[in-house]
């Protein structure tokens, strides 16, 4: 269990580091990496729904057993994530260095599938 704590603090607390800063740089992401931005609810509602999971992120690390079932939607979050950059990358949509943060949330998800797993040996 205390592999599941130390991998969900990790992620939430990366989680918020990561996407905190975006509700001040809307602007700057056009300039830095044109088009601009022209639909900011979707941008602003990706920003806060991420920002939702990392306090997810950070109940399941207090309590693994108590919200172990949540880690199943947490993992979706990461693959979801991860997996569409990979898939814009390869189709030249994005830039390669986007993957940075597509092998972070991959590597989160897989952290997460393990913890799971180990979570159920101490939940029998």
């Amino acid at each position: 269990m205390r592999f599941a704590k130390m991998v969900f603090w990790v992620a939430g607390i990366w989680g918020f580091l990561v996407l905190t800063p975006l509700y001040f740089m809307f602007d700057l992401i056009g300039r830095q990496d044109p088009p601009p931005i022209t639909h900011p609810g979707f941008f602003y509602g990706f920003v806060g729904a991420g920002l939702a999971w990392q306090v997810a992120f950070l109940f399941i690390a207090r309590d693994p057993l108590r919200f172990r079932p949540l880690m199943i939607p947490s993992l979706l979050e990461k693959v979801s994530y991860g997996a569409a950059i990979v898939v814009l990358v390869l189709q030249g949509r994005m830039h390669k260095s986007d993957l940075v943060f597509a092998g972070t949330d991959l590597l989160l998800g897989l952290l997460f599938v393990i913890a799971y797993l180990k979570t159920r040996t101490r939940a029998a």
